[in-house]
């Protein structure tokens, strides 16, 4: 691109300070020869050329290109970029550029994911989701923990619901913030200038690289290919030649960048936007899934789904051989407000139901009611107390009144249950008198009385989750893992020259510095070499 300036006008360059006296004036018969109208002719002899000084500034003389115009630079200037931008833009982006330089310190970036893994610690030490009254007992002002940790700060700042708190949430921003600053300012000019290469015409040039050697009686073309063979993308232009590979590592960082921003929008639309709940349904009855639903944060918002009903048709368990649970199921049938069967599915631990972004699981089981008949009457429905919970090892039980039920020492006969394949009896004493299993069928006598287990009613515990964050998380861990190893991958430059009948050759690698020249040895020493016919015939 050239600029051409009209001889017949002239140039007057105001000063830069006002202070300043002394000024330049070209005059009109002066002229700017480009490189080729020097070359082609001999400058002459004469230049006609002065400087002048004056005591004051110089009148402002008209522009038709719109350099100067009044003392005012023109809008012409000012696309060109030749002028800075007026003070007030000028400030916001001197203002911008210190954001950025700030925002993208790797100090602080690397102080930003401590504080942020800090918070997450602290977070499995308090418990989550309790009510105030929890933390009013276990956090005390009167004997705070490490001297000041009390239920007041973690109230006001939040801890009690750590990934939705503000503290927690601003941190992740901020974090967010120097990804994107470092991106923009550091990333993505290194791939802009490693995208920009040039043919390199000087033999000299090419010895400055990290790697050169020279090939005598070889041709560049034949190195070309070599290059083209080795997965190098190769382009010559007469005696010079310019090959890379690996310009994919190049990206790899603003992608890692990207993947880390997904798993943190994921992660924070999964704590602000997503619905939990629990329920323990016994078997045969049903509940609507909006009733069991809680938001989790302030961009929970139901869907149409929650006005479905899940209804329990069955629930049962299988055993080990030694008699333990072994796994849980529930047959489950979705129902919509007029009563049309959506989805049926029988669940089980890992394996749930999915039904328009509602995910329920299968997380517990207990024990809701024991039918039992007396003397051929009934079945009677018992309701079943859980009686000692310690992890797996349940105990239940439930007490069928014998006699006079209004007396206030009732007896009857106790029943114990820890799972629901046997039952234990007792008698109206205390006395162990024998176990039955409910698909038995099998009646026993205890005080004169048939008392025959007719079933074991289970209910299912189910957790349910709408979880919008979910996918946004998978694909950024996704798109880390690929992108990390992507960034192991070496962008390496090769530059050639052919002189005379020897090459020139030279490159650079931003990794992998020590089997780079490896790498060139063993391309360079399959380059063939130059025979004259001459020496043939000789």
């Amino acid at each position: 691109m050239s600029l051409l300036l009209n001889p017949i006008r002239t140039l007057s360059i105001s000063p830069l300070l006002p202070s300043s006296k002394a000024h330049l004036f070209l005059s009109p018969n002066s002229k700017l020869r480009s490189f080729q109208s020097t070359k082609n002719e001999a400058l002459p002899s004469k230049t006609k050329k002065k400087i002048v000084l004056f005591d004051v500034a110089p009148p402002v003389s008209e522009d038709d290109n719109g350099i100067v115009e009044n003392g005012r630079v023109s809008e012409g200037q000012r696309k060109l970029g030749g002028v800075p931008p007026p003070p007030p833009l000028g400030f916001l982006r001197k203002g911008l550029k210190r954001v950025l330089a700030a925002l993208s310190n790797l100090p602080l970036a690397i102080g930003e994911m401590f504080t942020i893994a800090s918070l997450m610690a602290l977070a499995t030490v308090i418990d989550q989701g309790e009510a105030p009254d929890y933390y009013f007992k276990k956090y005390p002002e009167e004997n705070p923990v490490f001297g000041f940790f009390t239920w007041r700060l973690i109230l006001t700042l939040g801890f009690d619901h750590m990934f939705t708190s503000p503290v927690f949430l601003g941190m992740l921003v901020l974090l967010a913030a120097s990804l994107m600053a470092c991106t923009y300012t550091t990333q993505i000019p290194m791939v802009k200038v490693a995208r920009r290469w040039s043919f390199m015409h000087s033999s000299e040039t090419i010895r400055k690289l990290e790697f050169f050697d020279s090939l005598p009686q070889a041709s560049i073309q034949d190195l070309g290919v070599i290059l083209m063979g080795s997965g190098f993308e190769v382009f010559v232009k007469g005696p010079c030649l310019y090959a890379f590979k690996g310009l994919a590592g190049r990206f790899a960082p603003i992608g890692v960048h990207i993947a880390m921003l997904l798993i943190m929008a994921g992660g924070t639309l999964s704590s602000t936007g997503s619905f939990r709940g629990s329920v323990d349904v016994p078997q045969g009855l049903n509940f609507v899934i909006g009733d069991v639903m809680k938001p989790n944060g302030f961009l929970s918002t139901p869907s149409e789904a929650f006005d479905t009903e899940v209804h329990v048709n069955k629930f049962f368990m299988d055993y080990y051989d030694s008699g333990e649970v072994s796994q849980f199921h529930s047959d489950l049938s979705l129902f919509s407000l007029d009563g049309k069967e959506l989805m049926r599915k029988t669940i089980s631990v890992n394996d749930p139901l999915r039904y328009k972004g509602i995910t329920i699981y299968q997380t517990d089981w207990g024990f809701s009611a024991l039918q039992v008949s007396k003397d051929g009457e009934g079945p009677y429905n018992l309701p079943v107390a859980p009686l000692q919970i310690n992890g797996d090892k349940k105990l239940y039980g439930t007490f069928l009144p014998v006699g006079n039920t209004d007396s206030p020492n009732v007896k009857g006969i106790s029943m114990l249950a820890r799972d629901l394949q046997s039952i234990v009896l007792y008698d109206q004493e205390g006395k162990f008198v024998g176990v039955r299993r409910p698909s038995s069928k099998l009646p026993i006598d205890i005080d004169g009385m048939s008392i025959v287990i007719e079933d074991a009613i289970g209910s299912t515990g189910l957790d349910l989750k709408t979880d919008p964050g979910v996918p946004v998380v998978y694909a950024g861990f996704g798109a880390l893992m690929l992108t990390t190893c992507i960034s192991f991958l070496s962008h390496s430059q090769i530059w050639a020259l052919q002189d005379g009948t020897t090459v020139v050759v030279g490159g650079k690698t931003n990794r992998a510095k020590l089997e780079f020249p490896e790498e060139m040895n063993d391309l360079l020493d399959k380059v063939p070499e130059l025979v004259n016919a001459d020496d043939n015939t000789a």
